[in-house]
């Protein structure tokens, strides 16, 4: 388990003060003119040595995207985005940050932007979160209010914080959609190249960084990028939040080490699964869009929550939103409910999502209730890698990812259904009445 001593987040469940005087309390601005006086190249160079990969879903190293911002100054300013957009079914993290410890946030904007000599940061935060967006701003007014960011702050480093309410849409959560729709167009994914480290926001050179990821930025600074290396695995270093819902006796968020075993996890803080570990049916490790994995010696029981631990059972990470289903679950039924969520939220911009979201989502309504022919689900498979890998975005692959996983696992049970309707189909149930009448 994770010392008290390593962890970042100490006010995760809002027991203590959330603003300026909590947050100093708890070691936050502390020595920050100090480290932007570093310069940007040291910067850059001390995340690239703690190994942080980004928290919002992707895992790609932190301090290269910083580097990949241009050195030579021209007429064009630099901005930093914070993705607040936490929209993936399951994940409950960012929204923890933002209510009980947003001083983290800003402090790292502040770093962030000097590493990129940003002046600007835009806070993008999800259409939902009301309540955060406004403890947030109410922190960055007590943040302009001491001086510690603004113009001729006390830190020598003038830089601006804005935060933008978005109107809840899922695929604002891609950094490209989440530019357009900050720039008031369409929320639509853009096609890379260009990067945006290259023509992002308005135009001009734009990282766009994970909540979590840009919060954990002021401690990796102010410990040292080695004590950040020395927690987890190699290339899976540092603490994560985890977020753990589903069939557990306590639901629950948490900060670990990455690499944690998936049952140490479970069982140390949501206090095991429902009906003990051996009612576990499956896990989907990273929110609605990973693959799942299945329970299982050889699965879920030696599954290591880090990014190469989870590839590792042909899953991923993403944002370490832990859903457990026991054997009560309809696994089946899970999926088409998966399904239909990426039905709607797709942006339709292209021909692979706009048509195979519909698609999918119908084939998985019938195959939960077994009115489907075996045949179907190699064509169901077939469809999936047809969407995964030709659309502009990862959207595509995040919506066939799951039906994949459950064509790999738990193809007998969809045969079962299919066997036992076909033998008897006037004893077959219906899924959901509204999902079905809309289907035919």
């Amino acid at each position: 388990m994770l010392a008290d001593k390593d962890r970042i987040f100490r006010n995760l469940y809002g027991r203590h003060d959330w603003g300026f005087k909590g947050a100093r309390a708890r070691g936050a601005w502390d020595g920050t003119k100090a480290i932007l006086q570093k310069g940007r190249e040291a910067l850059v160079s001390e995340m690239k040595a703690s190994g942080q990969r980004g928290r919002g879903g992707a895992g790609f190293p932190t301090g290269l995207k910083w580097s990949f911002m241009p050195k030579q100054a021209d007429d064009r300013p630099h901005y930093l985005v914070v993705n607040a957009d936490e929209s993936e079914p399951g994940t409950c993290k960012d929204r923890e940050i933002m209510r009980h410890d947003p001083h983290l946030l800003i402090e790292g904007c502040l770093i962030a932007g000097a590493a990129m000599d940003a002046r600007t940061c835009y806070i993008y935060i999800r259409g939902e979160f009301i309540r955060e967006r406004e403890r947030l701003e109410a922190a960055i007014a007590q943040a302009y209010e001491a001086r510690l960011v603004g113009k001729n702050n006390i830190h020598g480093y003038d830089f601006d914080i804005v935060v933008h309410h978005g109107a809840g849409a899922y695929i604002c959560g891609e950094e490209t959609a989440l530019l357009e729709s900050l720039e008031g167009k369409k929320g639509m994914p853009r096609l890379k190249p260009p990067f945006p480290a290259n023509m992002g926001l308005y135009g001009c050179p734009t990282t766009v960084n994970n909540v979590e990821t840009i919060a954990q930025v002021p401690d990796i600074m102010r410990r040292g990028a080695a004590w950040f290396a020395g927690i987890g695995r190699p290339n899976n270093t540092g603490t994560k939040l985890f977020c753990i819902s589903g069939h557990v006796e306590r639901p629950c968020n948490v900060e670990e080490a990455m690499g944690i075993p998936l049952r140490e996890l479970i069982e140390k803080h949501a206090g095991g699964v429902c009906g003990g570990w051996s009612n576990l049916l499956a896990v989907i490790p990273g929110g609605s869009s990973m693959p799942l994995v299945p329970a299982g010696a050889d699965q879920a029981d030696t599954l290591l929550m880090d990014f190469d631990g989870c590839r590792d059972k042909k899953s991923a990470l993403g944002t370490a939103a832990v859903i457990v289903m026991d054997k009560s679950a309809d696994i089946v039924k899970a999926m088409a409910r998966i399904s239909y969520f990426y039905k709607h939220e797709t942006c339709g911009q292209c021909t692979p999502c706009r048509e195979g979201m519909g698609w999918m989502w119908r084939v998985l309504t019938r195959m939960a209730e077994g009115r489907a022919h075996k045949r179907e689900i190699d064509m169901l498979w077939e469809v999936t890698t047809q969407i995964e890998g030709h659309t502009i975005c990862a959207f595509g692959d995040g919506a066939a990812w799951p039906v994949q996983g459950l064509i790999r696992h738990f193809r007998p049970e969809i045969e079962r259904r299919i066997d036992e309707y076909t033998a008897n189909p006037d004893a077959g149930g219906v899924l959901d009445p509204a999902a079905t009448e809309a289907a035919e």
